[in-house]
């Protein structure tokens, strides 16, 4: 048997359901780019929305997963990055000792955050292929 391996994208969860669906979209989008890496991706959310993160680590054992790479959607280390994830992680630790459950840092501390924030700046043209000020901003309607 291999070693299997998922990704869980862990985002915070909104009330606005085209959010959520965006995380959904972003982790099929990883998905596509992670074969070597990983086995599969999948999301989850901390509230607000579902699945809730103990869900998607439940749901990435069910299917085999030897090891859960979590990774919190988040810009930066508020009370969620820093107490109510690690504290989720820890009791799925407790409760799947036979598998890996481990979080990495959250999205904000990427090293590219300060790239990306000058690409986006510095963008003519939004994801939809319109020009950043013709489109519907803040938020496009095409993304």
């Amino acid at each position: 048997m291999s070693h299997k391996r998922a990704l869980l994208i862990a985002a915070h969860g909104s009330r606005r359901q085209q959010s959520n669906d965006e995380i959904k979209r972003l982790a099929a989008k990883v998905e596509q780019q992670v074969a070597a890496a990983f086995d599969w991706v999948e999301h989850a959310f901390l509230e607000l929305a579902e699945p809730s993160i103990e869900t998607g680590i439940e749901r990435c054992v069910a299917l085999g997963a030897a090891e859960v790479v979590v990774l919190p959607y988040f810009l930066s280390a508020g009370r969620h990055v820093a107490e109510d994830i690690p504290a989720i992680i820890s009791s799925k630790q407790r409760q799947h000792r036979e598998i890996e459950i481990r979080l990495t840092n959250y999205l904000g501390a990427a090293q590219i955050m300060p790239t990306l924030i000058m690409d986006l700046a510095q963008a003519e043209c939004c994801a939809c292929g319109r020009r950043v000020a013709d489109c519907a901003y803040p938020v496009c309607a095409a993304a």
